[in-house]
């Protein structure tokens, strides 16, 4: 393969991974919102997280350097990070939950019947996904400097 086509291949992959970005980050904070995630202080973290995650690509748009992407890098570790704690919490309240409801049930068997509880416990693995494709986009800039 050629120089050229190996930069237009870069390019292509470039915009997906930028268009996949973009409306990750859009259609995840626009979900919170439309499902009411903000009715508790702990519940807007993660919007806050987004939008963070929103305005640091933003920046990183209009301006590539070495403290852009550090910024980028940073919100996107804390939105992953946050993505793992908000597992931890909708499992918590889901296996609270079904503890009230069946007392007698043992640990293991409570653990699964939270894993569908009334909370999507893995939803929040969303925001860890959110975190791959957002480090994949860097990648693709280092590479076409």
């Amino acid at each position: 393969m050629d120089k050229r086509s190996v930069e237009k291949k870069l390019y292509n992959l470039k915009n997906v991974i930028f268009c996949t970005l973009t409306f990750f980050l859009l259609g995840t904070l626009t979900e919170l919102y439309l499902i009411n995630h903000y009715t508790e202080i702990f519940q807007i973290i993660p919007i806050v997280c987004i939008t963070f995650s929103i305005f640091s690509f933003v920046v990183l748009i209009f301006k590539v350097s070495r403290s852009t992407v550090k910024l980028f890098k940073f919100s996107l570790f804390t939105t992953s990070l946050i993505g793992l704690l908000g597992v931890f919490f909708h499992l918590n309240s889901n296996y609270e939950f079904e503890k009230e409801m069946k007392p007698s049930s043992d640990s293991w068997g409570l653990f699964v019947e939270s894993l569908s509880g009334a909370l999507p416990a893995l939803a929040p693995l969303n925001l860890v996904v959110l975190s791959m494709v957002g480090y994949s986009y860097i990648l693709i800039l280092k590479q076409n400097q």
